[in-house]
């Protein structure tokens, strides 16, 4: 099974696990300068108190979704996927994968990429604190600095011109419901307190 290539495809996703009233939202959003500042706070302010870690994608963007769902009108979805370097992946392997298995548990192993869509666009706050992490691979790595240099926090953009910046995200059949979502958003709690239990 091909990955998603295109906004239909994906709101056919959305529609089959939030309904197509959510599908026809996320079709049909323009973010503006109000949900951008909104974004960016939420984003900032999950950054300062979530660990650096390897491998927290998932738990990271269930967070962001759920602080965005209850700051913004905006519809919010969280994906599962593939994440491309200049055509190669660099997490996940372009295969279906059965994604109530791999999202049981709260913090989920899975060889793959979780972002945030935030209508048509691709919201991560996990790419650069990843890239810019020893543990990060360093295909990634190198991109990510060629192309934005240092100290960034957040990627955010249409999803059509992802690939302009030598990216791709490719959602691999799996937009993740409301109750896993939730459940992420616990493991992340126990991440950050067992963080500041330390």
């Amino acid at each position: 099974m091909k990955p998603i290539k295109d906004l239909a495809q994906l709101g056919k996703q959305i529609a089959a696990q939030h309904g197509w009233a959510a599908a026809k939202a996320f079709k049909a959003y323009e973010m503006n300068d109000s949900d951008r500042a909104v974004l960016s706070q939420c984003a900032l302010d999950l950054l300062k108190v979530f660990p650096p870690m390897p491998g927290a994608c998932a738990l990271m963007s269930a967070s962001l979704a759920g602080t965005l769902e209850r700051r913004m009108t905006a519809p919010v979805h969280v994906v599962a996927g593939t994440l491309v370097v200049d055509g190669e992946p660099v997490f996940g392997d372009r295969k279906p994968f059965d994604g109530p298995a791999a999202f049981a548990a709260s913090n989920p192993d899975w060889d793959g990429h979780v972002w945030v869509m935030v209508g048509p666009y691709v919201v991560d706050v996990s790419l650069f604190r990843t890239a810019y992490s020893r543990h990060g691979p360093p295909r990634l790595a190198k991109h990510i600095n060629l192309a934005f240099g240092p100290n960034k926090g957040l990627y955010v953009d249409h999803w059509k011109r992802t690939g302009q910046l030598g990216l791709g995200y490719e959602p691999q059949y799996y937009v993740l419901s409301a109750e896993e979502v939730t459940s992420l958003i616990g493991g992340a709690y126990h991440v950050i307190k067992s963080d500041i239990v330390k």
